[in-house]
C-alpha cells in the first residue's frame, strides 16, 4: 500500500530534474515517480510540495562529528548526536570517521559503533566506519596527532580489522609508507575501500598503489603532496595523479573554503565527473556557532577555533578540519562552481553510493531503492529528510 504520495516537486533525478512530478513510497521502498500528478486512486497521504526540490537523501563517506560532538568521544550519545546533527542537514547514510589516535580509542569506537546500529529511531543509515590514518606520512599529517603516526603491519592492521567485525567499509593510508602496498592487497581482498590520504607521494608511487588495490583519494588537495623539483627534474606528486591517473576517484571538501571556488571550477574542468564525491570532513564545531572547539575527542583532541565558517589551529596556521554540512557542499557547487544542480546532488548521493558499494539500495530516486529522500526549497534549504520513507524532521511538508 503506497504510504506518501509526494506531488508538485521538482524531483532531481540523476541526469535531470522533472520540473513538476510526483513520488510515491510504499512503506519504506520507492514505489514510483514520475511527471505531473501521481495516477488517480492511489491511497495514502498526499503531500504538496509546492515547487521545493524532492532529491535523495545525501551520503557523507568521511565525517569526524557534528552537533557539538564527535565519534571519537567514547559515548553512545556523542555518536547518536553527531550523526543526528548531520540528517538534520539532508544526509541520510554517513561513514563515523577516526582520527590518528591509540589503538584503545579505535576499540571503543568499535564498540560503540555496534551500539549505535542497534538505534534507528531519529537516526540516518550507519554506512560503516572510515578509518583515517595512523598510517600517514608525518610531513602531510596536517591536524592527525603525530604522537600515534606509524607505518603498516600487518599484526597491526589485521588485528585492527578483526576488532571492527566487518564494519570498516574505508581505510585511508599514505601508499608510499613500507608495508602500505600489503596493506592495499589485503583491504581489497577484505572488500574494504584503499583510500590515499596525507600523502607525500610522488606519481610513479602513486600508481603503483593502483595496483595494489587504491582506487580513491582522500580529500584531494588536503594533505597531499604536488609538483616539486629535484636537480631540475619536475616530479608529479599526489595531486598530479588524482588529474592524470583514471582509475583514481576523488572526494572534495566543497566548501569554498578549502578548495575555492576557482579550484572547484578547475577541478571540474580537468577530473571526469562520474569520478567525484563530495565530502564534509566535518568536526564537532559543524551545525554550530563559531567559537572555541576541539578537533578529535574530547579526552586527546587538539584545542581550535571556529569562525567563518571553517575550523582553524590556534596559531591560524592551518585548517583543522571543516564545519560543513552536505546541503552546504551542494550549494557551493551548484552556486559557485558551476554544476546543474542534478549534478551537484549526484556527487554528494549517488556517487558516494557507488564508492561504497550501495548504490543498489540508495543513492539515487528509483523504484525498488530505499526512500532515502530530502526535500529543500531554492538555496538548498533543507525542509525534512526522510530515511526509509518515514520523516525525521518535525514540521515540514512530509511531517
Amino acid at each position: 500500500m503506497a504510504q506518501r504520495i509526494f506531488q508538485h516537486a521538482q524531483l532531481v533525478l540523476e541526469d535531470r530534474i522533472i520540473p513538476d512530478g510526483y513520488l510515491i513510497t510504499d512503506d519504506t521502498k520507492i514505489h514510483s515517480f514520475g511527471p505531473h500528478d501521481p495516477p488517480a486512486g492511489q491511497p495514502g497521504e498526499v503531500i504538496d510540495c509546492a515547487g521545493a526540490y524532492l532529491a535523495p537523501g545525501f551520503i557523507d563517506g568521511h565525517v569526524h562529528g557534528g552537533g557539538g560532538a564527535d565519534f571519537m568521544d567514547g559515548t553512545l550519545d556523542a555518536i547518536l548526536t553527531a550523526a543526528r546533527a548531520h540528517m538534520r542537514h539532508g544526509t541520510t547514510t554517513i561513514c563515523p570517521t577516526s582520527l590518528t589516535c591509540a589503538d584503545e580509542e579505535l576499540y571503543e569506537l568499535f564498540r560503540l559503533y555496534a551500539e549505535a546500529l542497534q538505534v534507528k529511531e531519529g537516526m540516518p543509515h550507519l554506512g560503516g566506519l572510515h578509518l583515517e590514518g595512523p598510517y600517514f606520512s608525518a610531513e602531510q599529517a596536517g591536524a592527525q596527532a603525530p604522537d600515534y603516526l606509524q607505518t603498516p603491519r600487518p599484526e597491526h592492521y589485521r588485528a585492527v580489522l578483526e576488532a571492527a567485525g566487518g564494519h570498516i567499509v574505508r581505510w585511508s593510508s599514505a601508499p608510499e609508507l613500507p608495508g602500505a602496498l600489503a596493506l592495499g592487497d589485503e583491504l581489497a581482498r577484505r572488500g574494504v575501500l584503499a583510500s590515499i590520504g596525507h600523502t607525500n607521494a610522488t606519481c610513479a608511487e602513486i600508481a603503483q598503489a593502483v595496483q595494489h588495490g587504491y582506487t580513491h583519494m582522500t580529500h584531494f588537495y588536503s594533505g597531499m603532496s604536488g609538483l616539486t623539483r629535484q636537480g631540475g627534474y619536475r616530479i608529479l606528486g599526489a595531486i598530479e595523479s588524482g588529474y592524470l591517473l583514471d582509475e583514481l576517484r576523488i572526494e572534495l571538501i566543497a566548501d569554498g573554503i578549502h578548495l575555492p571556488p576557482e579550484l572547484l571550477r578547475l577541478i571540474l574542468k580537468c577530473k571526469p565527473h562520474a569520478s567525484i564525491s563530495l565530502v564534509t570532513d566535518a568536526m564537532r564545531g559543524a551545525g554550530m556557532p563559531d567559537g572555541p572547539s576541539v578537533l578529535g575527542s574530547l579526552k586527546n583532541g587538539l584545542r581550535v577555533t571556529v569562525e567563518d565558517g571553517i575550523a582553524r589551529m590556534p596559531d591560524h596556521s592551518g585548517f583543522a578540519g571543516s564545519v560543513a554540512t552536505t546541503d552546504r557542499l551542494v550549494r557551493v557547487m551548484s552556486t559557485e562552481a558551476g554544476l546543474p544542480l542534478w549534478e551537484a546532488v549526484r556527487m554528494a548521493s549517488l556517487h558516494p553510493a557507488q564508492l561504497l558499494g550501495i548504490d543498489g539500495r540508495t543513492g539515487s530516486i528509483a523504484a525498488g531503492k530505499q526512500a532515502d529522500l530530502v526535500l529543500f526549497a531554492e538555496g538548498v534549504q533543507v525542509q525534512q529528510v526522510l530515511v526509509s520513507g518515514q520523516p525525521m524532521l518535525p514540521g515540514g511538508p512530509a511531517a
